[in-house]
């Protein structure tokens, strides 16, 4: 096997034997990988602090071997690409960057790379990292909305009296009212144009939300996701997100 330097993303990391862990990785040349990681998890003065490498959204520095035909790769050495000021320690820029790498986790279903996609989920993660709490609680509507645009299901057009209608399966603002469940209108709609219409992040902080209007945008975005990406599933975070941003 050859070995590679490559960014990487964690999304989700479980206990492997005694000392070690699997850890499922974004990376920034292969996608989404998995993992072996030996003596992350020794009581030792050299084990200590390495299994922090491995928290949910950090993004790493690796060097890693590489067998296309394997399922089970492994890491030879890592450290921090970038080490986080607020994201580990707030506990609402924590469960959004939670929600964020579960949503990349359940988007991507095959191993290949995407060097745009993967800039920008890191790019959403910095940006929390240093964001006001308005930016905060608008960044997972944003990056669900732009996830799509990235994977090729753009939401087209813009909200208007005379396109009221978001088609949430056609991706259209649309005239007439769908002849089928999947669209919004009024309100969630105009929010939804504004959201897909942003150019910067720091736009995000222009958008004020109350918890109703943000509950239901969250949901319907996850639907939003789940009529484009076959086998989407369920997200275990989105219940706690709802919470936490109320």
């Amino acid at each position: 096997m050859q070995l590679h330097n490559t960014k990487g993303i964690v999304l989700k990391t479980v206990k492997f034997g005694e000392s070690g862990i699997i850890t499922t990785v974004y990376t920034e040349l292969f996608g989404v990988q998995a993992y072996i990681v030996k003596g992350v998890r020794q009581s030792s003065k050299k084990s200590t602090g390495k299994g922090t490498y491995f928290q949910a959204s950090a993004i790493l520095d690796l060097t890693v071997y590489h067998n296309d035909q394997k399922n089970l790769q492994f890491i030879k050495e890592y450290n921090w690409a970038f080490p986080y000021q607020t994201i580990l320690f707030d506990v609402i820029k924590n469960c959004v960057a939670m929600y964020i790498v579960e949503v990349i986790h359940h988007a991507l279903k095959q191993p290949e790379a995407n060097p745009e996609l993967f800039y920008f989920v890191e790019e959403t993660l910095l940006q929390l990292d240093k964001g006001s709490l308005t930016e905060t609680a608008n960044l997972p509507l944003y990056f669900m909305l732009r996830l799509g645009t990235e994977l090729g299901f753009q939401i087209q057009g813009t909200y208007s009296i005379s396109t009221p209608y978001l088609d949430l399966a056609e991706g259209f603002f649309v005239e007439q009212q769908p002849q089928h469940i999947h669209y919004i209108t009024s309100e969630l709609a105009e929010y939804t144009s504004k959201f897909n219409s942003i150019t910067f992040y720091s736009d995000l902080s222009n958008i004020k939300l109350n918890r109703t209007i943000r509950r239901k945008l969250l949901e319907i975005y996850v639907l939003f996701l789940s009529l484009h990406i076959t086998d989407f599933g369920i997200l275990k975070t989105l219940p706690v997100l709802e919470e936490i941003l109320g």
